[in-house]
């Protein structure tokens, strides 16, 4: 089938084509594990219609049109072709049920994210501007238990109530981030991972750390939440990477 025609028949095609950007990028970042982790968006007014990959797909090859549209409050739409594994399922449709401001919810196993979420002090201190955006943003899920399913989705949807909260570090696991659009969620999972490296290695060095006072750390991130279109421009210069390199994404 022709792109026009897919853009005609199927809803949501901007959306799908931020999504599916997000996907490939994460990919080529190494934020990925294989054919794990998963990122939604919704769909409605209310927040509970939203896209997500399907099952098992490698994020290196998702395009578009691959993108299936569930239901929080239908579990049936987490039965059809391709739906998805019952962990994603469980963590992604308890936050589009309980948390409407969260349209955008992706979650990894990064790397130094997943460093960071294995100490038993997991809180990203100031120590630079990257790290400083996250200060007062994020809730630390003490509790894993296993595989993510229903208990520990309502749990995690429960922890981010507060819209202000948009990054849960999760404990022996992994981290989520939301946000209220596909470029605004990406960008802050990119610094998220960006900002985990920094505080990390900082810690190997044994050495004191230099961390930021409350007042110069909140003004930092409140001067970066008001700054222009910085993450609509970051996915717009990476979709622009992929369609000179004739990337399939945006089918």
């Amino acid at each position: 089938m022709a792109v026009t025609s897919l853009r005609t028949n199927i809803g949501n095609w901007q959306e799908r084509v931020d999504l599916a950007a997000s996907f490939r990028w994460t990919a080529r970042l190494n934020l990925h594990e294989g054919v794990a982790n998963h990122f939604s968006f919704a769909v409605n007014e209310r927040g509970t219609q939203f896209l997500m990959n399907p099952n098992q797909m490698h994020f290196s090859r998702i395009k578009a049109s691959d993108l299936i549209e569930l239901d929080a409050e239908n579990p049936k739409t987490a039965e059809g072709p391709n739906a998805p594994d019952p962990t994603a399922w469980s963590l992604h449709g308890a936050i589009h049920r309980h948390c409407p401001h969260a349209r955008c919810v992706m979650h990894v196993h990064s790397m130094h994210a997943t460093v960071l979420a294995s100490l038993a002090d997991s809180r990203l201190q100031p120590i630079d501007q990257n790290t400083a955006i996250f200060f007062n943003r994020f809730v630390i899920d003490e509790h894993y238990g296993g595989l993510a399913f229903e208990e520990e989705g309502e749990r995690c949807a429960a922890l981010l109530k507060d819209p202000k909260k948009t990054v849960m570090i999760m404990g022996n696991h992994g981290v989520m981030v939301i946000g209220k659009t596909i470029a605004e969620t990406f960008n802050r999972l990119y610094y998220f991972e960006r900002a985990a490296e920094t505080y990390v290695r900082a810690l190997q060095t044994g050495r004191p750390l230099r961390i930021l006072s409350d007042e110069i750390a909140e003004k930092t991130a409140q001067e970066i939440e008001d700054y222009p279109d910085q993450a609509t421009r970051h996915l717009a210069e990476l979709k622009a990477i992929l369609s000179d390199e004739n990337s399939d994404y945006s089918q």
